[in-house]
């Protein structure tokens, strides 16, 4: 009596991962995209503006509950022919959890962060050094990841999750080698905390949003009159005047104005946001510096 033999599968290979976390960065960036043109259409920019935390979740969990949260490969993991494994047991608050942990947590922070480091200020500094801690742990996740290649992400090597592949490993191939970018980002991670994070951009030594008492994070600019940073006296100005003072992004009049290398004029918000998506400027497409943007208050 022949008794079935149940296949084993190897685990995949760290180029096969890559690929497939890159893919799906990829096809979640051109949802994300077509969505925000449909409701630029409908609603118009500032309020795409203000509710595009809520945009980018909503297009990152439809996209991974269709998939992960239902068993099947993410369009990643078909381009690369990989398959998610679970641990026996609890799959499905695993599969949960791999939707969840990256996306939630991340949300209400930044949504609902600045009004609760208003109430309590202490908060901040506590958020502040979670976050950053979470930081260097996921870069020594991605570093250990290209050294030895099994969990790409944090919350993967949390919750035991890897990947199995369907393609035999052929033994005449040596697969490819990603431990010199291992190192290379313990390199930069130890030159991170031995150096001050200057991840925002810097002007004069001094981050932008403190010479402008700015919070990126917020939902909306303040009308002209009541911008501080506007020294211009807009009561005294005619209709016409004040109708050709429009930011081109956002479609309302103008406020704290700065202006870009190229010479084209936007509310400070309104192109701040811009360039830590996009590094071209939206009319011209050339480049665009954030180190390089320079406030004008009386234009």
């Amino acid at each position: 009596m022949s008794s079935t033999r149940i296949p084993s599968f190897p685990l995949a290979q760290q180029a096969q991962i890559i690929r497939a976390h890159q893919r799906d960065l990829i096809h979640v960036s051109s949802l994300r995209e077509q969505t925000e043109n449909i409701l630029r259409s409908w609603f118009g920019t500032r309020w795409l503006t203000r509710f595009d935390k809520e945009v980018e979740l909503s297009i990152r969990l439809i996209y991974h509950a269709l998939t992960t949260g239902r068993a099947i490969q993410t369009l990643g993991e078909e381009y690369t022919n990989t398959w998610v494994h679970l641990k026996s047991g609890h799959t499905q608050g695993t599969r949960a959890a791999l939707i969840l942990l990256p996306t939630i947590p991340s949300y209400l922070l930044a949504r609902l962060g600045p009004s609760l480091y208003e109430r309590h200020p202490r908060l901040k500094y506590i958020a502040t050094a979670v976050i950053g801690a979470i930081e260097v742990a996921s870069e020594v996740n991605l570093a250990v990841f290209y050294i030895r290649g099994v969990y790409y992400r944090l919350v993967r090597r949390l919750l035991g999750v890897t990947y199995i592949s369907a393609t035999p490993i052929d033994p005449n191939t040596r697969p490819p080698s990603y431990s010199l970018l291992g190192v290379l980002i313990l390199i930069r991670l130890g030159h991170r905390l031995l150096y001050d994070n200057l991840d925002e951009p810097q002007l004069d030594g001094r981050p932008i949003s403190t010479l402008l008492n700015y919070d990126p994070e917020s939902d909306l600019a303040l009308s002209g009159e009541k911008e501080p940073l506007t020294v211009l006296n807009l009561d005294t100005m005619s209709t016409s005047v004040r109708a050709g003072r429009v930011c081109t992004l956002c479609l309302e009049e103008r406020t704290a104005t700065c202006v870009t290398e190229c010479g084209h004029l936007f509310d400070w918000n309104c192109i701040y946001n811009w360039g830590r998506e996009r590094a071209e400027c939206p009319l011209c497409r050339q480049s665009l510096n954030l180190t390089r943007l320079l406030p004008i208050y009386n234009l």
